[in-house]
């Protein structure tokens, strides 16, 4: 085929990009773009899945203007189109193909089917299974929140949902530890992603965390980022390095004192754009540090805004507002206001705490009704909320489901080598550094208990975390080698994939690891809960990194308490500070969100007493215990318990969980990825229940499968056992294997034309029945989110010899499980007696098609109207109450429905497959 600029052209692989004309061409490539999504698509000139635009004579063709033209005549010059025509006027028009509009079908099943190319009648069932899902799932309220390998959590199900159908959201999330603040944004730049609404994002993380953000992307969220370093962006071609990819992970710290790299990340256009570890960013009044002008630069341009920090209580108001300032500096533009504003929403707290208790607070506000429900007068008291919309903050006392912790101290003697050695305080906490060699093993009195202890908790899965990984790797050995004890080892110097094999390992419930030996850095972000055994071989001098450690198993879902077990050497700078854990702040049975700050209160009380301990001990332990617990109740106490309401709605959750199980439920999913690996080649070999093995085979239909490696790929459909087993795939609808998929059914015309033959009684032989398949076809930008309220909607019909409409009658189902192949020869022959036929039922197919469509237009315009309607009269209503309500929020919902409208009145149908069925 020879193409030209500005010819017309159709991809068969989406319809739904509408008419595309060609831009550039190149000796192997050929760009189009398709003016009706914003998009341009390139090619491989040989193999483009491309039908070029020819209209018939007696066609009605449309123009960009809208004028509707009869054609009449056709000619070509230079390669492009002339269509001349008759308008509404019978005046007579000529436009270039280069002026039609970009809203247009072609119904290639058809000429598939008249011209004799048939596929299996169980590719036909496949694509209509495939419409069919995909179809659900435009419209499931879950859309984009099922495809995570996480727990189903409702706090974070709640925000995710919440946060990521915004346009452009700019939140800040600032749950306690252990409460999942990383996943919850790796939800919300999913569902972006998935839905549309974003396509560039930037994560910045400090430098310690890069490794944890690239792996919990990839393991958890099938997203692949980018991860820009200095070697990286000193290899990359000239230009702006962070526009060659659309998901990038970098380091806050590569930034620094590099003003024109600054200029680079700035120019990108980001759509989201999240910060890690926001609390770092130094900001006073006073003082402005040079990483809080990069970020507040960054989010000013920027769309979106994702600020994960840790909560308001440990970081101060000032830092608080600071944060919240990034957000939206034109509502938090003073200190002191907000100051004042934070105490007004404490009020707010104390009113739905009393009418959650049945009492009507005398001082409610004058524009509520006190006759209003309890619970819709504590809704309206939310909205009210200031920082409601822009703050989510979660606690671990709110959200419960945590097991116990358990805390065993086990003394033991300090050897001559460590108690003669003079060191400073690391090597006191950590006496084994200074050996450059193991031989500190043969005498360290923790290595043989460690021994001992895992023998003793065998077959029980143990977790072993110390803080540096020569320790974690010069432990696993011994472990292995010398004491016969299967053990992996889990550290910062390891590769993503061995890091995985490790932890795959210590998961494997038969013939796997009993422990794990990790690093500080290498335990980080991992989720270990089908354990309870901790063994902390020493301990940190920072609360939040003691938290960090026990976070690794005191998780929601875990189904034991948590069994904490700590060696520690006698008279040494280890028992001091375990007493000061323990007895001082209760760390090990009580998780504090403020440990730091209290670390920090008495850090210069503490440290001389872990050079030596002094009489003065005891004091402090009382002291540090009285401030622990005043800090936990004025934690308590002070919390603003109504932004929390605002955090989980549990009703709402409640049907996100729902509708997600329901969608796992059943075998559903399984034997569909079973019916796509038939249809396209791939082995499949069972592994255990509802997990199967998958390989490529040499008579595969293509080159590749999406998601299936050369060795093969083990996958399951169970979430718990995909959240144990990360050498698993965890399979869901929105896992990029099945979506992958989906698209190669959909953009080839695999299934879309069938021949069958059915013996039915009563029935004479030779009657004809036609099976059509029609859906919607839409052509919108993805950002506006048409499909959520005009999904494909296939449209089945089954007309039979008279024209009458069976489809009701005859499920497809039913139908499909009786009709029978036809070879091929005796296929072709029958075409060509039908094709009169095959003409007349498609007429009265389409007039019944067309009529349906106009009813499900109507429905889906009224649904996005009142949905999106309501959403904007609230909105705008609540501005007036509540400041945090952006005008551009409101501006964009505004040209929502109105784009929506238009899109959903262009939509028409898409023939997307017919059999034809003869009698016999």
């Amino acid at each position: 085929m020879e193409y030209l600029v500005g010819q017309r052209w159709v991809s068969h692989a989406d319809a739904q990009l509408g008419l595309g004309v060609v831009v550039e061409i190149e000796p192997r490539r050929i760009t189009l773009s398709f003016p009706a999504v914003g998009e341009e698509r390139t090619y491989a000139i040989d193999s483009a899945p491309l039908t070029r635009l020819r209209f018939k004579i007696g066609d009605h063709i449309s123009t960009v203007d809208g004028v509707e033209l009869l054609v009449t005549d056709i000619e070509e010059h230079h390669g492009l189109l002339m269509y001349t025509g008759t308008d509404h006027h019978e005046a007579s028009v000529t436009v270039s193909e280069l002026e039609l509009d970009a809203f247009v079908q072609l119904t290639t099943p058809q000429q598939r089917l008249l011209n004799g190319h048939f596929d299996k009648n169980e590719d036909f069932a496949l694509r209509v299974a495939t419409l069919e899902h995909a179809s659900r799932l435009q419209g499931s309220p879950a859309r984009g929140l099922m495809g995570s390998r996480t727990s189903l959590l409702h706090h974070q199900l709640y925000i995710a949902n919440e946060v990521g159908q915004r346009f452009a959201p700019r939140v800040l999330l600032a749950d306690e530890v252990g409460l999942g603040k990383t996943i919850e944004a790796g939800m919300i730049i999913h569902q972006q992603l998935l839905t549309g609404r974003a396509s560039r994002v930037l994560i910045l993380v400090p430098p310690s965390l890069l490794h944890q953000w690239l792996v919990e992307m990839l393991r958890r969220f099938n997203l692949h980022f980018s991860l820009f370093d200095a070697d990286r962006l000193a290899e990359m071609p000239d230009g702006n390095p962070f526009e060659a990819e659309q998901l990038v992970l970098c380091s806050r710290e590569l930034f620094e004192g590099r003003q024109e790299l600054q200029q680079l990340a700035l120019a990108a256009g980001w759509d989201l754009v999240v910060i890690d570890e926001a609390h770092h960013l130094h900001w006073s009044e006073d003082a402005v540090g040079e990483d809080y002008r990069f970020v507040e630069s960054l989010s000013a341009c920027s769309a979106g805004l994702l600020l994960l920090t840790a909560t308001p209580e440990q970081i101060g108001q000032a830092s608080h507002f600071a944060r919240l300032r990034l957000l939206d500096p034109s509502r938090f533009h003073d200190l002191a206001t907000f100051k004042a504003e934070e105490q007004q929403y404490r009020a707010l707290s104390a009113m739905a705490d009393s009418l959650e208790r049945g009492k009507i607070p005398a001082e409610l506000p004058a524009d509520l009704d006190p006759n209003d429900p309890p619970e819709e007068l504590i809704e309206q008291l939310l909205d009210r909320h200031g920082t409601g919309r822009v703050l989510f903050r979660n606690t671990r006392d709110a959200v419960a489901g945590f097991p116990q912790r358990i805390l065993h101290r086990y003394p033991l003697p300090q050897p001559e080598p460590y108690a003669l050695a003079q060191v400073d305080l690391a090597e006191r906490l950590h006496p084994e550094l200074p050996y450059v060699d193991d031989s500190w093993l043969d005498f360290d009195p923790r290595v043989e208990w460690l021994e001992r202890t895992l023998k003793t908790l065998r077959p029980a899965k143990v977790l072993v975390i110390c803080a540096h990984a020569a320790t974690a790797v010069a432990l696993e050995h011994h472990l292995h080698m010398r004491a016969g004890i299967r053990s992996a080892a889990f550290y910062e110097g390891l590769s993503i994939i061995e890091r995985d094999r490790a932890a795959a390992y210590f998961a494997d419930e038969t013939g796997g690891a009993q422990t794990l030996v990790c690093s500080e850095i290498g335990s980080e972000g991992r989720n270990f809960q089908f354990a309870h055994h901790l063994i902390l071989f020493d301990l940190p001098l920072n609360p939040d990194l003691l938290e960090q450690r026990i976070g690794r198993l005191d998780r929601i879902g875990q189904q034991q308490d948590v069994e904490i077990h700590v060696p520690y050497l006698e008279d040494s700078a280890q028992e001091t500070l375990l007493d000061w854990y323990d007895r001082g702040l209760d760390l090990f049975r009580d998780s504090c969100s403020a440990g730091y700050m209290i670390f920090q209160n008495f850090r210069e009380r503490l440290l001389p007493e872990l050079e030596q301990r002094t009489e003065q001990f005891e004091t402090l332990l009382t002291d540090s215990a009285e401030f622990t617990l005043r800090t936990r109740d004025e934690l308590r106490e002070g919390r603003d318990r109504l932004l929390e309401r605002n955090s989980c709605k549990r009703e709402v959750a409640d049907k996100l969980v729902e509708e997600i199980r329901s969608l796992e439920s059943g075998e559903t999913l399984e034997h569909y990825l079973e019916a796509l690996c038939d249809a396209f080649g791939v082995d499949q070999e069972f592994h255990s229940e509802h997990t199967l093995i998958l390989r490529p085979s040499e008579h595969m239909l293509t080159g590749h499968f999406p998601g299936v490696s050369e060795e093969g790929t083990t996958v399951t459909f169970e979430r718990e056992k995909g959240l144990s087993r990360e050498d698993m795939e965890f399979i869901t609808w929105e896992h990029p294997m099945i979506q992958e998929a989906m698209d190669m059914v959909l953009s080839t015309e695999l299934g879309n034309a069938a021949l069958g033959t059915l013996k039915l009684k009563g029935v004479p032989p030779g009657t004809m029945l036609l099976e059509a398949l029609y859906t919607v076809n839409c052509v919108a930008p993805r950002a506006l989110q048409v499909e959520r309220f005009l999904p494909l909607s296939p449209i089945r019909l089954l007309v039979d010899a008279r024209g009458k409409q069976l489809a009701d009658l005859v499920p497809h189902a039913r139908l499909n499980s009786l009709v029978e192949r036809v070879k091929k020869p005796t296929a072709l022959a029958i075409i060509k007696q039908v094709h009169q036929e095959v003409d007349a039922k498609m007429a009265i197919a389409n007039q019944q098609a067309e009529a349906r469509l106009e009813e499900i237009l109507t429905a889906a315009e009224q649904d996005m109207r009142n949905d999106l309607g309501a959403e904007l009269s609230r909105l705008e209503a609540l501005r007036e109450l509540n400041p945090a309500i952006r005008e551009e929020e409101l501006e964009h919902l505004r040209y929502r429905i109105e784009e929506c409208a238009i899109h959903i009145q262009h939509a028409n149908l898409q023939l997307q497959a017919l059999r034809l069925i003869i009698t016999t």
